[in-house]
């Protein structure tokens, strides 16, 4: 006998996110701390300096509280952008910018969002972008050198970090790291029989998808949007996920496979070909050149930006469809 199908509503009043941070304000507004400055403290360490009184179970709370209010909200997205490299970033900044009505989930395998963006290659720190990616670096504000045909941004983590920070500080958007998407949650494609469209994915904390063959099975969580942005880069532990996912549904034939290194047509490839590859999943970044056999594009980040603003772009132009698609 099937289980009875579930339905979705909104979190009630009394766990949402909003409310729980309107009663911290007005809890910490009433408990007679003063605000000090820094000044204040300053060369006043030893006489008049002490922290705030707490219980650890508090900084628990804190923080646990929080994020299973998340969790319970997300777990209904419109949108989840899989990875939180430059690519997937760029695209949840555009579409944070454009559509603050729409609940974006990012959800990042490592611990630290950025992917390879905080270095420029090897271990050299200065970033290169091709023009006409400069115009992204303007609309974030961040200053580059300019040398003609491309730009140079004095370290890439200057890029990175002011890209999360404007991502984060979106209040529709929730990222998710040190989670890994495991599978993709899938619905039968209408009027196409034996297709399917992508309906959200599976999650699980990354340590424990890192461990499955040598630890007993845990199974995953999930979260449901009409919607999924896969950016998770080129084939390795966690890369091309999605799309290697796609071939063993048999929903594409095979990976065309990422071909070697040339800037003048990979990064053009990489930008125009981002696209919803199935109904329901957009691929965009580098993970696209294991799908259309792209080229490597090596140390060159404009395309990655681009690619977001595409990926972002395709988003738009279909999410009211996959929405209403979404319903059954």
């Amino acid at each position: 006998m099937s289980p009875p199908a579930a339905t979705f509503t909104e979190p009630s009043a009394s766990f949402n996110s909003l409310s729980l941070k309107k009663d911290l304000q007005v809890r910490a507004a009433s408990n007679g701390s003063e605000a000090k400055t820094l000044e204040a403290m300053a060369n006043n360490w030893e006489s008049n300096f002490s922290f705030a009184p707490i219980r650890e179970s508090q900084v628990s709370r804190a923080m646990t509280r929080r994020y299973f209010a998340d969790l319970d909200t997300y777990a209904e997205s419109d949108i989840v952008i899989v990875g939180a490299g430059s690519c997937g970033l760029s695209t949840a900044y555009m579409l944070g910018k454009q559509r603050p009505d729409l609940k974006i989930a990012i959800i990042e395998a490592s611990v630290s969002p950025g992917g390879g963006a905080w270095l420029g290659g090897q271990l050299f720190s200065a970033m290169v972008m091709r023009k006409p990616a400069d115009a992204f670096l303007r609309d974030l504000g961040v200053p580059y050198e300019d040398e003609g045909a491309f730009v140079v941004v004095k370290h890439a983590a200057l890029f990175t970090s002011t890209l999360l920070s404007k991502v984060l500080s979106f209040p529709n958007i929730k990222l998710f790291n040190a989670t890994a998407v495991e599978d993709l949650i899938t619905r039968p494609a209408p009027g196409a029989p034996g297709s399917v469209r992508i309906a959200g994915v599976v999650t699980n904390w990354t340590l424990v998808s890192m461990h499955h063959d040598d630890q007993s099975c845990m199974d995953p969580n999930t979260i449901n949007a009409p919607l999924v942005i896969s950016t998770t880069g080129h084939d390795g532990p966690f890369g091309a996920f999605c799309v290697k996912r796609l071939v063993s549904m048999q929903q594409i034939e095979k990976l065309g496979g990422m071909r070697g290194l040339d800037m003048n047509t990979a990064e053009d490839a990489i930008v125009k070909r981002t696209r919803e590859v199935v109904p329901g999943l957009i691929v965009g970044g580098m993970e696209l050149s294991e799908v259309d056999g792209a080229n490597r594009m090596g140390p060159t980040f404009g395309a990655m930006a681009l690619s977001g603003v595409k990926a972002a772009e395709e988003a738009l132009r279909v999410i009211d469809l996959r929405k209403e698609e979404n319903e059954y």
